[in-house]
């Protein structure tokens, strides 16, 4: 492959490190957590919603990655349930 502009991302290390770079981390890891899980039990962002007792957009905004997971886990606002049913 050659060394064109966009063949790689190349984040420096002080970088990784500044609190605002691992929060971005933090909301994409999350958003694409609670997608997965949404997607793989078959659910719409309104079934989700109701189930969570959150608004429609809420889920939007978390799944778009706009909500920061710590605040969020720490409200316990997410009752899903597991593989086994539980």
């Amino acid at each position: 492959m050659g060394s064109g502009y966009h063949t790689s991302w190349k984040v420096p290390s002080e970088h990784r490190e500044d609190p605002a770079y691992r929060a971005a981390g933090r909301r994409m890891d999350f958003a694409q957590a609670v997608f997965d899980r949404r997607s793989g039990l078959g659910w719409s962002t309104e079934e989700l919603a109701r189930r969570a007792v959150m608004t429609e957009a809420d889920i939007e905004s978390i799944e778009e990655s706009g909500i920061d997971p710590t605040l969020t886990h720490r409200a316990a606002r997410f009752r899903l349930p597991t593989p086994d049913g539980e």
